[in-house]
């Protein structure tokens, strides 16, 4: 029997406003657009900076602290994910997603005249927000005004967003940072950021939900936000530092840990017994394919964001090429991953089948995966750019993929909630794969490089102006470093693949539409059980009662004569046998 605190949470849910919208063709567009352009921004302020991190660091005299602006970025995205779903069910969709938008459009601003590191990370961090609010907004505005089923149909505008941000995004900042400044990247985005919006507050679709500003605010599951943004920051800044910034063993570290796992205690807790609208519903996680795929998500995070950060430095630090190179190169990932998401999308809403795609895809990057791992300081270009390609293809069967997937093992009630806390352990995959894999780099570096470069191994961002043997020795070691972060990386993909044996594919409807479906069924079937009960109980040779009132054996002829009724404006409908022994009836129906 579920417990009290179960069916309060229940009732919560069931009370929440439908946001549902349905909207036709023609306004479709024009949503899907605004969407998408929303997304370009954000991935593009996401991956872009990226191939510029070296620049930063160089400029600001910060090479050995600069890892801390993705750092940043990706603790803030995660703590604020699991945020936005019941915001914007208490609050609406559009105004939460507007809230986003214009938040990027500031950081975007602040971050193009930092004035020194610190200012930089804190900018980043905001920037984070507003991207964890841009990327789940736009998901959960996508489930309201389009069903599951033609979801993939539109998936396209998505992949184009998406895909174009993460191609352009590096490709831009780079020229920014090579012809102008890398400042310049962040006051190109801005503008951008600002028409997005613009045209999002004119043509998304509102539907604020009812209720006073007292109730709605008590509905706000403030223990959960507390509890969960201590531990996921007092769990990753030491992830992050420790070890080169702070030592593992100081005092400051462990307690960092401690209270950080106290507090992600406390906050589970909160959401099991304590929260009437908890951010993160635990009943979710008793559904198998549920947590298998939000497992994933997890994994496939450290694997993707690690990727983001150290394939530039690959290319630039162990290849020598310039950050237009570096971008060029990352293009080889995006693109085949937006082509491949807008035809896993069409596939799904065709065949009604996510299973295989999902399959499909955790092959293809396994495979890509493992081939990165391969790279050499005398690796082709051409055989860099098809590894990342075959890398690129497998992400792109997973991305929306996997949240269709979601959703229909979801209710509708939950389907915002399934989507932040996927984005939110997608994220915190991103940020513990970074941290894990900077340590791993800096440790690899620290025994590779020879003793009288060993100061070097704390600027990993940023390779020191040498020659000869000395500068042969540093890119040996940023080398051995590097594959060893993608060696620890790719085992990742290879559980997501393993995860794939508790996904369920039974199709696009959600559990509740499954089950009104059967309900239908079985009262239709009952009903043609009825009928041939019917059937049988009047003999084999019985005609079907007639609806006309009859009084003579059954299969006698009948005539129909109208004539003018009794009334004005009326008519009589005599019907009647041939005989003359019967009385006379009629039916007086309005002219």
């Amino acid at each position: 029997m579920p417990s009290t605190a179960a069916l309060r949470q229940r009732a919560a849910e069931s009370a929440l406003h439908d946001q549902t919208n349905l909207l036709g063709t023609r306004q479709l567009f024009i949503v899907f657009s605004s969407l998408a352009s929303a997304l370009f921004i954000c991935y593009a302020d996401q991956n872009g900076i990226g191939t510029i991190l070296p620049t930063v660091g160089r400029d600001f005299k910060a090479t050995d602290t600069i890892s801390w602006a993705g750092t940043a970025s990706l603790i803030s995205n995660t703590s604020s994910q699991i945020i936005y779903a019941r915001f914007s069910d208490i609050y609406g969709r559009k105004p939460v997603f507007l809230f986003s938008v214009g938040m990027l459009v500031l950081a975007d601003i602040l971050c193009g005249v930092a004035p020194d590191a610190s200012s930089f990370y804190f900018f980043r961090a905001l920037g984070g927000i507003a991207g964890a609010g841009i990327n789940s907004l736009t998901m959960m505005i996508i489930s309201d005004i389009v069903t599951l089923e033609e979801r993939g149909r539109w998936q396209g505008f998505l992949g184009a967003g998406i895909g174009g941000g993460n191609a352009v995004g590096p490709l831009i900042s780079a020229a920014f940072a090579l012809h102008q400044t890398w400042r310049a990247f962040f006051w190109f985005l801005a503008p951008c950021g600002a028409i997005a919006g613009v045209i999002g507050w004119f043509y998304l679709p509102s539907t604020m939900p009812k209720g006073n500003a007292r109730q709605q605010f008590k509905l706000i599951d403030w223990g959960g936000i507390i509890t969960a943004t201590i531990a996921i920051v007092l769990t990753l800044i030491p992830l992050s530092g420790g070890g080169s910034y702070f030592a593992w063993s100081s005092p400051m570290v462990i307690s960092m840990f401690v209270v950080g796992g106290l507090s992600f205690v406390a906050f589970l807790i909160v959401e099991w017994k304590v929260a009437s609208l908890p951010m993160m519903p635990l009943s979710m996680y008793a559904n198998a394919p549920v947590a298998a795929i939000l497992a994933q998500n997890f994994f496939f995070g450290m694997v993707y964001y690690s990727n983001l950060y150290y394939i530039p430095l690959y290319i630039q630090n162990v290849r020598g090429w310039d950050t237009t190179i570096s971008g060029a190169f990352l293009v080889a990932i995006n693109v085949p991953q937006s082509l491949v998401s807008t035809l896993s999308g069409i596939f799904i809403s065709r065949y009604k089948r996510y299973g295989v795609v999902i399959w499909t895809g955790f092959v293809i990057w396994t495979l890509g995966a493992g081939l990165i791992c391969s790279f050499t300081r005398t690796t082709s270009p051409a055989a860099i750019a098809v590894m990342l390609s075959i890398s690129g293809i497998g992400a792109g069967c997973i991305f929306q993929p996997v949240l269709i997937a979601l959703q229909a093992h979801c209710s509708k009630a939950q389907r915002a909630a399934v989507v932040s806390n996927r984005n939110f352990l997608r994220s915190s995959g991103g940020a513990v794969g970074l941290s894990i894999s900077a340590q791993v780099l800096q440790s690899s570096l620290r025994r590779k490089l020879p003793p009288r470069l060993a100061s070097y191994a704390h600027d990993t961002f940023a390779l020191p102006a040498l020659t000869g043997a000395d500068e042969d020795a540093v890119r040996d070691a940023y080398m051995g470093a590097i594959r060893t972060v993608f060696i620890v990386s790719a085992p990742m993909i290879g559980l997501c693949l393993a995860l794939c044996v508790f996904i369920k594919d039974r199709g696009l409807q959600r559990p509740e539409e499954r089950e009104q479906a059967k309900a239908a069924q079985g009262a239709a079937g009952g009903d043609k059980q009825q009928e041939m009960q019917e059937k049988e109980e009047r003999g084999p040779h019985q005609k079907q009662p007639s609806t006309v009132d009859d009084d003579d054996d059954a299969g006698a002829e009948q005539t129909v004569t109208i004539n003018g009724g009794d009334q004005p404006g009326e008519t009589r409908i005599d019907i009647s046998p041939p005989s003359n022994d019967r009385q006379e009836k009629g039916t007086n129906v309005p002219s």
